[in-house]
């Protein structure tokens, strides 16, 4: 059982080579900082594309080594963005990155029907948590991708999180499909929808994983506030994932246990061809450097 982001080192097969990890747009003071301290554990190659004079200055400032680093020169981000989504599409990277570019341009790039990472999956956001009062790691997903998804997109959605989590050699990761209340509703479209993810898991139509829902986010990671409810699950106070009903309760989830609660998160994009690091503007070096971790992590066992 996973209970630290620092144990996915762990995961890493030290007999393979490290992985390819492209940064777009790298004059990022933040993401070059997770980059090189990621690079010195090996767990990634890094190639630089970006303002390359921008870069050194920066590397030069924080007294950062990148001499070693393959660089390629971009003519601003969002070239950036589309010259390192263009070596992935040809086999020339693992991992892509996002420095500084903002997420629109990112996103076109990746989504470019010519050269970009499609592979017919929903691309959706998986974020893995490290909360001091919770007993072991937890995922959310969607928080930043899919606005407001419906059955089918949540259906993608979830099956994007499982994968992450069996690869990371959670077999049968327990998932909680969040609503207000734990009781079908059928004014709140989030209790219908959990209710038939429920129960298409309970028929093999969602495999390799627990489904239950709806549960309020109390009873999700609350064994006694199922409890005092009479709430018999086997999800409940055990979750290893948490399915959001829109991206607006996950945003702001995701920020209150980063801000209120101290947690440690990593976060990718998945769905592509390629796990993609994605990170917030406010998330801090270490949520970067774990992010990387993360995304070498699943690249590797893909």
């Amino acid at each position: 059982m996973l209970t630290k982001l620092s144990q996915l080192l762990e995961l890493i097969d030290k007999n393979h080579k490290p992985k390819r990890m492209i940064l777009a747009a790298s004059e990022d003071a933040s993401s070059l900082t997770a980059v090189v301290e990621a690079a010195k554990k090996e767990i990634i190659r890094p190639i630089l594309v970006g303002d390359l004079e921008k870069t050194r200055g920066m590397a030069d400032i924080m007294k950062l080594d990148i001499n070693d680093f393959e660089m390629i020169q971009a003519d601003n981000p969002a070239d950036a963005a589309a010259k390192a989504v263009k070596m992935i599409h040809d086999k020339e990277g693992d991992v892509l990155m996002k420095g500084k570019v903002g997420s629109s341009d990112m996103l076109r790039s990746v989504l470019n029907k010519e050269y970009g990472l499609r592979t017919g999956k929903l691309l959706s956001h998986f974020a893995y948590f490290e909360v001091e009062n919770y007993h072991k790691l937890i995922a959310l997903t969607d928080v930043a991708m899919n606005i407001a998804p419906n059955l089918t997109e949540k259906i993608a959605i979830l099956n994007n999180a499982v994968n992450v989590l069996n690869n990371l050699g959670i077999e049968k990761p327990k998932v909680a499909v969040l609503g207000a209340v734990e009781k079908v509703n059928t004014e709140m479209g989030a209790t219908l929808d959990a209710a038939l993810l429920s129960k298409m898991n309970q028929r093999d139509q969602i495999l390799n994983c627990i489904v239950d829902g709806p549960l309020a986010f109390d009873n999700a990671i609350s064994l006694e506030s199922a409890r005092h409810k009479e709430i018999k699950s086997e999800v409940a106070g055990d979750t290893d994932l948490l399915l959001m009903p829109d991206i607006e309760v996950g945003n702001v989830l995701y920020k209150s246990l980063v801000f209120f609660a101290n947690a440690k998160v990593a976060s990718i994009i998945v769905g592509a061809s390629v796990p993609i690091v994605l990170t917030s503007r406010s998330d801090s070096d270490q949520a970067k450097f774990d992010s990387i971790l993360l995304a070498a992590v699943f690249a590797a066992d893909r």
